[in-house]
């Protein structure tokens, strides 16, 4: 598909994170975005999908909604983020297939990769072990996206396609300390901290586990390159391809919030995954995409983000 100026798309989570920087790129390509409500439309349940499609008449889908949050909420309800995240993308598949829909795209999550996989990940990688223990559920639920996307391409000729992109950052993310990731935990906790006057914070883990982040408005353009130019039943890795630990990913965002205390690390909370960086050769390859935003330029840009567009919700997080 060349171009998707007069294309009705519907961008499932379009109201999110993600998903707010991914309907903005597709509007500006000219495309008739439908973002189905959550209130409007349950996608867990059947009956709610149906009429989403009756209602939106999408030719192309893009689906981002999720049941999402940290190592702290998927230890919590792994099942609810198994159930909920395995109804949503399997009956969403299978109605848009049923409603003739011409491509779906599908973003499943690096958390599906094996624990042990070789570094940098991928994707022929994907099937060689399990997931690391603490989000499992999740990652296999996301994974089945896959799975699913190629029996229906074998059997039905549909057109899916399967994205995997690492851990996203940048201003509008989740800071809910129950459910939200490393970066926005760590720039509440170093903003509470210089505001209150304190000179420790505490962090799960050891610092030893790496992580590799990509700012969101990077992970929106490669979805919409995908879109427009991909199309195989094949997984594809979108990411920076650049490894931190998160021991220095917390130096760095002290460094930039203006903390100067001692870190606290508690070794009885779980690391996760132990190394994550993605090979991402292939999306370079088959889109022309290369990340842009350096972390920390994303950083600053978050941290300024959070301490001036959302007053409200960083008072309420620091009392």
């Amino acid at each position: 598909m060349s171009s998707l100026r007069g294309v009705r798309i519907a961008v499932t989570g379009g109201a999110g994170f993600l998903g707010s920087y991914t309907v903005d790129r597709l509007q500006a390509r000219g495309a008739e975005v439908f973002v189905p409500r959550r209130a409007e439309y349950d996608l867990v349940d059947a009956d709610a999908v149906r009429r989403f499609y009756r209602d939106a008449g999408p030719k192309i889908v893009v689906h981002l909604a999720a049941r999402v949050g940290g190592i702290g909420a998927n230890r919590a309800t792994p099942a609810s983020f198994f159930y909920d995240n395995l109804m949503m993308g399997a009956q969403l598949m299978e109605e848009g297939r049923r409603a003739g829909v011409e491509k779906f795209v599908a973003i499943g999550t690096v958390c599906a990769y094996p624990k042990m996989t070789p570094v940098p990940f991928r994707e022929k990688d994907l099937w060689n072990g399990y997931p690391e223990d603490t989000n499992a559920a999740y990652g296999l639920a996301k994974k089945m996206l896959l799975v699913q996307g190629h029996a229906y391409r074998q059997q039905y000729g549909f057109a899916s396609i399967y994205l995997l992109p690492v851990n996203l950052y940048g201003p509008g993310d989740n800071f809910e300390p129950a459910t939200c990731h490393v970066i926005p935990a760590l720039i509440t906790k170093c903003c509470a901290a210089v505001r209150r006057g304190e000179d420790t914070i505490e962090v799960w883990g050891s610092g030893r586990a790496t992580r590799e982040f990509l700012y969101v408005e990077d992970c929106a353009q490669a979805i919409v390159l995908a879109t427009e130019r991909y199309d195989s039943p094949e997984p594809l890795n979108i990411g920076s391809g650049a490894e931190i630990s998160i021991q220095d990913l917390v130096q760095l965002v002290a460094e930039l919030t203006g903390f100067r205390g001692a870190v606290r690390w508690d070794s009885s909370k779980p690391d996760g995954q132990p190394r994550c960086r993605l090979d991402v050769t292939r999306a370079e390859r088959e889109l022309g995409f290369r990340a842009t935003m350096p972390l920390r330029d994303g950083l600053r840009r978050t941290i300024d983000w959070y301490r001036s567009v959302a007053p409200n919700l960083a008072a309420s997080l620091l009392r």
